[in-house]
């Protein structure tokens, strides 16, 4: 079997919430095409532009902000540069205007109401997150593609193979976690050794250690922010913000002004089993509350998981003496590459495998990087990913209203939770003790997802989306 390259940075994207798979995705796709168009037919005018949304990306995209974040990218807006703060403004003029700045450079005619088609009864063959692009040149010549969001933010357009970074000669290739065991166990090296000797195929050292730490400043500062502001989220649910409360009733009504006064605050305190356990919520519910508001996130592996690595990368810090450069930067690469062997055998996409492909991985990416980050051994690192996964097998994606937040912000803390409690167990057995594998896992995940109703996958067509019906404004 080939082995597909996956870097740290295809699993750690930089974006805006609040879904990887039908948010970023879409967006680069709509920047692809703007691409495409000009390196076909450089400097030649663009007249009109449809947009065709098909399976999932119709049915919750709305909810997901979808339509928002094709528009951005025909734009010429970019999801990690953009200031999420313009976002309202710029979709309101618009939709006001009926104006679209095609690649940030031409003002072509464009009605969103009617240029965008929510195609809600019909689905493409390879990828539930479909859609496709018609451009209309003023010569006359017509450009149509079709791209699928295949979850993370992965982007693959139609006819392509696969949706990784393209091919690169990698020292320790890894399709599988025996794979990864077995380079491991050949060199002595730790897993995020093994991860930082594939990452310099790509780009040197410090490249790769700049572009990390970038990622854990923005999960960072994702999370401080979340836990310092008030309200409600965007959408039509009225779901009030909850971090905020619980993190002001954690600090005791002390604001903290920045993350190092109010990280060295909460490590100061005498830390009872009830006092963690409601920061690692706080944690988690901060992040996916900036997620749901539109705010700057991080895919970890998916937006709608975001939450659950930094929740846990944070109780490492706080309450693990973790607050170390290294051990951070560490933490991040043996998340990734477990994240990186789950896409690869299984899915990371909601749309294909129900939610266990979102928090089930993300909560395995976890486990994995905090037992090998607390002393385990490489085998212990994966069997924790193993227990973390095997108790989310079978999770369905069910969002009330197609909207990232119930369940899905709650279940970031219930993923985080699991992460560190599988990490607890693996550090606590003896590695010959685990009698299924973490290819097991991910293969069994994989059939789950294959059986598992299409209801139930992204679709708000099942479960609580059916179950807990309300009526959302128009929008």
């Amino acid at each position: 079997m080939p082995h597909e390259a996956i870097s740290v940075f295809d699993m750690f994207k930089i974006g805006v919430g609040p879904s990887s798979s039908h948010t970023l995705g879409p967006w680069r796709a709509a920047q692809r095409m703007v691409a495409a168009v000009e390196a076909r037919f450089p400097g030649v005018p663009v007249q009109a532009v449809q947009v065709l949304l098909y399976g999932s990306l119709a049915k919750t995209g709305k909810g997901h902000g979808t339509d928002i974040a094709v528009l951005l990218g025909l734009h010429g807006e970019d999801p990690v540069t953009i200031d999420v703060n313009s976002i309202n403004d710029k979709i309101a003029d618009m939709n006001r205007d009926r104006k679209l700045h095609w690649g940030g450079v031409q003002w072509i005619d464009f009605d969103p109401a009617t240029d965008v088609q929510f195609l809600f009864n019909e689905t493409l063959p390879f990828h539930p997150n479909g859609l496709s692009f018609l451009v209309t040149l003023v010569n006359g010549e017509t450009i149509s593609e079709t791209y699928y969001s295949i979850g993370g933010g992965f982007v693959v357009k139609e006819g392509d193979q696969h949706g990784g970074p393209g091919s690169v000669d990698l020292p320790f290739p890894v399709n599988t976690a025996d794979d990864l065991l077995h380079w491991c166990m050949k060199t002595g090296m730790s897993i995020n050794e093994v991860v930082m000797e594939n990452e310099n195929a790509w780009r040197s050292e410090k490249a790769t250690r700049d572009g990390v730490w970038k990622i854990w400043e923005t999960m960072r500062d994702c999370m401080y922010r979340g836990c310092h502001n008030q309200g409600e989220l965007p959408g039509g649910l009225h779901v009030r913000r909850r971090a905020f409360d619980l993190n002001r009733k954690l600090s005791q009504g002390t604001n903290y002004h920045d993350y190092d006064s109010w990280i060295a605050a909460i490590r100061s305190k005498q830390c009872s089993f009830q006092y963690i356990l409601d920061w690692v919520s706080c944690f988690a519910l901060a992040v996916n509350e900036e997620n749901a508001s539109f705010g700057r996130v991080v895919t970890a592996p998916t937006n709608g998981a975001a939450g659950v690595i930094p929740a846990v990368l944070q109780y490492f810090i706080v309450f693990c003496d973790g607050y170390d450069d290294e051990k951070i930067f560490r933490f991040l690469l043996t998340a990734s590459e477990i994240g990186s062997i789950f896409k690869k055998g299984a899915t990371i996409s909601a749309a294909m495998g129900g939610c266990q492909a979102e928090i089930g991985v993300s909560s395995a990416m976890a486990a994995g990087a905090l037992t090998e980050s607390m002393g385990g051994t490489q085998r212990q690192a994966l069997m924790a990913a193993e227990i973390a996964m095997e108790h989310h097998l079978g999770l369905t994606c069910d969002p009330i209203g197609g909207l990232v937040q119930i369940p899905c912000i709650e279940r970031n803390t219930m993923g985080a939770i699991k992460a560190i409690t599988a990490s607890q167990l693996a550090l606590q057995s003896a590695p010959d003790y685990a009698k299924v594998s973490l290819d097991k896992v991910i293969k069994t995940m994989w059939s789950t997802a294959l059986d598992m109703n299409s209801k139930y996958k992204e679709t708000a067509d099942g479960g609580l989306a059916v179950n807990v019906p309300i009526s959302l404004p128009e929008c």
